[in-house]
């Protein structure tokens, strides 16, 4: 597959012609180094080789002298240093901040996990001089429309979608989920029972986009529920899993859910860990299209930096919303439908949402139809391909 721009890209870009620098951070295989290989730089260096990784470990200081020497080369400029997996040293962030203070380089610093980095200096590095950023699977803008049932199945790595036959992305899933999430994410965790994390993982795909009752859980595996929040914890330190949490402001309704969600980072890795088939019922393409409609929502609003919240709102005994933007003090509500054609019942519930919040005065469904159509006096369908308009365009 030819290389397709990212959303991203421009924003390096120009944080590096503002004598910036950049903290990328994204799960395995989303594209960082392929995106970041396209930016001109003065020094690179892979810490995933173990012969580099070994060398600043033994002596972090090095990259003061290699960087100080880099200027005396014929450098016109400040020079660009680039490190891959940066947290696989965390010591090096303090020579890093350092030379940054000095002025001494601009860095490109990417990063799998933030885990290790809270470790050493938070992803905040000097607040003001770094961008931060995170690189996620492919959103619909940067990528040509698939089925909607493949994007469902296989998800949105490069890597995947790079496959022309599925039965090449569903062994290349299958390899992911064992080499990166079993072995990869079990070894940050530093959990002593690694049998009962490996059946939470398992377990924690299957309930992706549902509210977490860690309770339940704990009684599954075996472990106290506090583990299971320390597991979710881990989840998100490694960049596996988002949380999502609910919307509980209401002057009318005392029972909002306050249970947060937690969607897993990719579908296609999600089913494979969940150890879920290709053939799924008409219920569970529902799920699985609302947790895309929500995933996509949350990465068009990072991509573009937008000060805007995911979350969703539910009332146990009353009416609930799949999904709600929140931004600058607006609501945004969203509802996603299995169907290609939307009826008033799939928008009562936004009708109800939109009575009760001044602060939102228009709802949309994200269903299968072929175009946008109005559905109620405040609702309007929108077909799934243009999700995205929602967040990075006009609504």
């Amino acid at each position: 597959m030819e290389y397709r721009t990212r959303l991203q890209e421009e924003q390096v870009r120009k944080a590096l012609a503002r004598g910036k620098s950049v903290l990328l951070l994204g799960p395995r295989q989303t594209g960082k180094t392929t995106m970041l290989d396209r930016i001109k730089r003065d020094l690179y260096l892979s810490l995933v080789r173990p012969d580099v990784r070994q060398r600043y470990e033994r002596d972090p200081g090095l990259l003061t002298g290699e960087v100080e020497a880099l200027k005396g080369h014929g450098a016109k400029s400040i020079p660009v240093v680039f490190i891959d997996e940066v947290q696989k040293v965390p010591k090096l962030l303090d020579t890093i901040q350092d030379l940054i203070d000095r002025g001494k380089a601009s860095f490109i610093l990417t990063g799998s996990s933030a885990k290790k980095l809270k470790h050493g200096i938070t992803p905040n590095l000097l607040p003001g001089r770094i961008v931060a950023l995170r690189l996620d699977p492919f959103v619909l803008a940067e990528v040509d429309a698939d089925t909607l049932e493949n994007r469902l199945l296989y998800g949105a790595l490069p890597g995947i979608l790079a496959c022309t036959h599925l039965t090449d992305r569903e062994t290349d899933l299958a390899s992911y989920v064992t080499t990166y999430l079993e072995e990869e994410v079990r070894s940050e965790a530093i959990v002593r029972n690694l049998g009962a994390f490996a059946r939470f993982l398992e377990l924690a795909a299957a309930e992706s986009g549902q509210i977490v009752n860690a309770r339940k859980l704990s009684q599954e595996i075996g472990v106290a529920h506090t583990t299971i929040l320390g597991y979710y914890n881990i989840l998100q330190d490694c960049l596996v899993a988002e949380r999502i949490d609910p919307l509980i402001k209401s002057n009318t309704r005392k029972k909002l859910t306050r249970s947060p969600k937690y969607l897993f980072f990719d579908l296609g890795v999600r089913r494979l860990a969940a150890r879920e088939g290709v053939r799924p019922a008409r219920e569970t393409w529902g799920l699985w299209f609302e947790q895309f409609v929500g995933l996509e929502l949350l990465r068009c609003a990072r991509a573009q930096q937008r000060r805007a919240q995911l979350r969703f709102w539910r009332d146990p005994d009353g009416p609930e919303i799949d999904w709600v933007i929140e931004e600058n003090g607006c609501y945004l509500p969203v509802e996603v439908k299995w169907t290609d054609s939307p009826s008033s019942s799939d928008c009562r519930h936004l009708e109800t949402f939109i009575k009760e919040y001044p602060q939102a005065s228009e709802g949309f469904v994200v269903c299968r139809c072929p175009r946008r159509m109005r559905v109620s006096e405040h609702v309007t369908a929108i077909p799934w391909q243009t999700v995205d308009q929602l967040v990075l365009g006009s609504k």
